[in-house]
């Protein structure tokens, strides 16, 4: 795991060089611990996002198992992935990206941060932004929640950074 961690901060490293290079501005230790992080984030954010979707599937046809129909069973199964994805992130996030401060945390408060950084940005921005794609800018269902993972992912890892898991 050093290794690997060696050469993906090494990889960082060059490719600040080259943004600085372009900005003329010097890179500090700090900034590739950062992007660093962001990379372990995303890492984590992409297993949340899969692990989601298998719940929010097996949740639905349970849901449709137990003969209930309409929006309760989308909305439900919707929830319980909500749920069980922010408790996984937070898992993950916990244990291997947001590190520094782990000792002074206070695990029950930092999770009911997450929990308000992942409504925040999963639930309330997410669904605004889908609305305004889709209704305003009339893009495709499926390639609108793409775009909000630009925006929502690096506002997510604010959040949690600078917030959550201060």
């Amino acid at each position: 795991m050093i290794v690997i961690e060696k050469l993906l901060k090494s990889f960082i490293r060059k490719g600040l060089e080259i943004l600085t290079k372009l900005t003329r501005r010097k890179i500090s230790d700090h900034w590739v611990e950062t992007v660093y992080e962001f990379f372990k984030f995303g890492i984590v954010g992409l297993s949340n996002t899969l692990l989601s979707y298998m719940i929010y599937l097996v949740s639905w046809s349970g849901i449709k198992w137990l003969g209930i129909s309409g929006e309760f069973r989308y909305l439900s199964a919707q929830t319980i992935a909500f749920i069980v994805g922010v408790l996984w992130s937070f898992y993950w996030n916990n244990k291997l990206v947001f590190t520094e401060s782990r000792e002074e945390r206070h695990i029950w408060k930092a999770l009911l941060k997450t929990f308000a950084s992942y409504s925040i940005t999963g639930l309330f921005l997410n669904s605004l932004l889908l609305i305004i794609w889709i209704k305003f800018f009339n893009l495709s269902e499926l390639i609108a929640p793409i775009l909000n993972l630009i925006i929502s992912v690096p506002i997510n890892f604010l959040l949690n950074k600078f917030w959550a898991f201060k």
